[in-house]
């Protein structure tokens, strides 16, 4: 009887912000010499890495060679824990507290300032109440089209 060999997790260290492209690489490489890879993770919340789902450290370690951006592997394989949490989107509102200032990025208000009213975390939007309005008027948004410009805490100080 045969014994298969399960797949593991590989770190490749990148150059910082070219992750995409260095896995977009990988793929086409693993593509091109039919090597055993089965997933090619570049996760936004972690920059300078991209992991790699393969069956033995060799065939990760000749997908990566030859590619510009493609720094070196990390030793050992990488627990499944320890990225599990990077691939579960966060909501857009997450961080966000009633009070914060922020600053709208998109939409008919883009650019304008306002402090954050109320927080729906089910449907992950926001009510803001601008600061230019000459009447106070609750606006309510979502979550990912604003950006936090101040914290709550630092306004009281």
């Amino acid at each position: 009887m045969e014994e298969v060999q399960k797949p593991a997790i590989f770190a490749i260290r990148t150059t910082i912000g070219q992750e995409k492209n260095t896995t977009d690489m990988i793929v086409t490489r693993a593509e091109n010499f039919q090597l055993p890879i089965k997933t090619v993770l570049s996760p936004p919340g972690i920059r300078g890495y991209v992991f790699v789902e393969a069956v033995g450290k060799s065939s990760v370690e000749r997908a990566r060679v030859g590619i510009k951006h493609a720094k070196g592997m990390v030793a050992g394989e990488v627990p499944m824990d320890q990225i599990e949490q990077f691939l579960v989107p966060k909501p857009a509102i997450a961080g966000m507290e009633i009070g914060d200032i922020v600053e709208m990025v998109s939409g008919p208000f883009r650019g304008e300032r306002a402090r954050v009213i109320r927080l729906d975390e089910g449907k992950e939007e926001i009510t803001v109440e601008l600061f230019e309005a000459t009447v106070p008027i609750p606006v309510t948004t979502r979550g990912d089209s604003v950006k936090v410009i101040q914290k709550k805490e630092e306004e009281a100080k």
